[in-house]
C-alpha cells in the first residue's frame, strides 16, 4: 500500500466526488453536523466525566419504586 499515501490529496478528492454523488450536495452540511456530533459524544465517553452514572441510578430507583407498588 506505499503507492496510496504517495497521491495521497489525489485520492481524498475522488473520495470527495464520491460521497457528493451519493448523499448529493444538499445533504453534506446535515452529515458533517452529524458527524461532528457523533465525535463530540464519542469524545465525552473516552473522556468519562460520569455524567450518565447518576441518570441511569436515578431511573433504577423509579423502576425500583414502581415495582414495590
Amino acid at each position: 500500500m506505499p503507492g496510496f499515501f504517495n497521491n495521497a490529496a489525489s485520492h481524498w478528492w475522488i473520495i470527495l466526488i464520491i460521497v457528493v454523488l451519493i448523499f448529493g450536495a444538499s445533504k453534506l452540511p446535515a452529515l458533517a453536523r452529524s458527524l461532528g456530533q457523533s465525535v463530540n459524544i464519542l469524545k465525552k465517553e473516552v473522556k468519562g466525566d460520569g455524567t450518565d452514572a447518576p441518570a441511569s441510578s436515578e431511573t433504577d430507583d423509579q423502576a425500583s419504586s414502581s415495582d414495590r407498588k
